[in-house]
């Protein structure tokens, strides 16, 4: 029984791996497709396309925005007692949808600290 045949027909293989069908052209194909599932619905996706299209134009805004966004996770902690770490509490930032919108704004209101108004940004780093 050849089982790649059966589940992987016309899919991307190792080099090592032998397809019964020589010449077919080979697609790439996305992760839906593997597991036969429709693309799900994002509800978040309009909120991400509008953080994404925020353009930073005034110097207070930018001022808040790199106060208010920290620059690294608070979450994250290692409870010690004395000198032994009895746990470490991993970033929990990367668990938020909007995580990666919510960084690029951040970085393009230093940016524009920085490169428009010409002031020094390492104070909020």
């Amino acid at each position: 029984m050849n089982v790649f045949q059966h589940m992987l027909p016309d899919r991307i293989l190792p080099i090592w791996v032998w397809v019964d069908k020589p010449k077919t052209v080979v697609t790439v194909a996305t992760t839906s497709q593997y597991c036969g599932r429709k693309p799900r619905f994002d509800l978040l996706h309009p909120l991400k396309q509008w953080l994404d299209s925020v353009e930073i134009k005034s110097q207070k805004l930018a001022r808040f925005l790199c106060k208010f966004i920290p620059s690294q996770c608070p979450f994250e902690r290692e409870v010690k007692i004395r000198d032994r770490i009895l746990f470490c509490i991993p970033p929990l930032c990367k668990l938020n949808p909007l995580y990666e919108q919510v960084v690029g704004i951040r970085f393009r209101a230093l940016c524009y600290l920085a490169d428009e108004c010409g002031e020094d940004v390492t104070t909020y780093c």
